[in-house]
């Protein structure tokens, strides 16, 4: 198998509301979906994000979820500079996002903070000064340049 992803799956409570998020809060544009059961946006090069019902996903998949809460588990929005971060944190919560962690400087020498989707799922914003080899083609800031155009 190779190493590649095509798309990640979030289980949720609510398709309307995590729709309403995405789509109408963040400005996420649909590439597929079934009305009333399953949307697909376009989130990279070749790489979907499903929202589906957490019940079906659960049933599909083998059992996933005993509990409520979001899947422990992050995704991440690589920006090309640090003054972004706290933008793009304030722009989710307008959306409806709830703020986990403000814009941070890190250690490692990034600036990070989280948000969390009407689901739970956490979202790091981030900007990585990372010239580490084989990261800064994906997380340095002339990546995130490219990516948002």
């Amino acid at each position: 198998m190779d190493a590649s992803m095509s798309m990640l799956t979030l289980g949720v409570r609510d398709l309307a509301a995590a729709r309403r998020f995405y789509v109408d809060g963040l400005g996420w544009k649909p590439a597929a979906e079934v009305p009333g059961d399953v949307v697909f946006l376009n989130v990279g090069p070749a790489l979907l994000l499903g929202l589906w019902s957490r019940d079906s996903l659960s049933a599909e998949a083998g059992g996933l979820y005993l509990g409520d809460q979001a899947a422990p588990i992050s995704l991440a929005h690589m920006l090309p500079d640090a003054e972004s971060v706290g933008r793009v944190l304030d722009e989710a919560v307008a959306a409806g996002a709830t703020l986990i962690a403000p814009a941070t400087e890190r250690d490692w020498g990034g600036v990070t903070g989280y948000f969390a989707d009407p689901d739970g799922y956490r979202w790091e914003v981030a900007w990585n000064p990372t010239a580490m080899p084989g990261m800064v083609e994906v997380l340095g800031p002339e990546a995130a340049r490219q990516r948002l155009g």
